[in-house]
């Protein structure tokens, strides 16, 4: 860019910074995260049994209870007692008793154990639950 009353051709620098790649980065980082996002949602370690069925539909936000092979329970990523699922729950519906509970337990839980949660589920007023597991692989055996 040549200054205004440059003699002989100089030229002025220019001290502009280029904020273009910047934008770009960051948009390209924004979707990264905004597809990202949504396949982290329970953090739990769990060895989940295999299941045959058909994947259903998730809801856009689900919510998940988890029981560890401690017998603890996990309300999406925290831990729930017993006593408090009930009341947990409710703050995590908004009090909806149709919304979907998505009940994930580790292979080790023993089908008693499981049978328990289920019971603390239908006493809080929760009749929707489903179970997690993972997909079996095609050829028809565990992973």
């Amino acid at each position: 860019m040549i200054r205004p009353g440059a003699e002989d051709g100089d030229m002025d620098e220019a001290h502009e910074i280029n904020v273009t790649p910047f934008i770009d980065v960051m948009l390209v980082l924004t979707i990264i995260f905004m597809v990202a996002a949504p396949l982290s949602t329970v953090d739990v370690p769990l060895d989940l049994p295999p299941s045959g069925a058909a994947p259903a539909e998730r809801p856009d936000i689900p919510i998940f209870l988890s029981l560890d092979k401690a017998l603890t329970l996990h309300l999406a990523n925290e831990d729930v007692p017993r006593e408090r699922l009930g009341a947990a729950l409710e703050a995590a519906t908004a009090g909806d008793h149709d919304t979907r509970i998505f009940l994930r337990a580790d292979r080790a839980v023993a089908y008693g154990d499981l049978m328990a949660v289920m019971d603390l589920l239908r006493a809080a007023g929760f009749f929707k639950v489903a179970l997690v597991g993972l997909e079996a692989v095609p050829d028809g055996n565990a992973p």
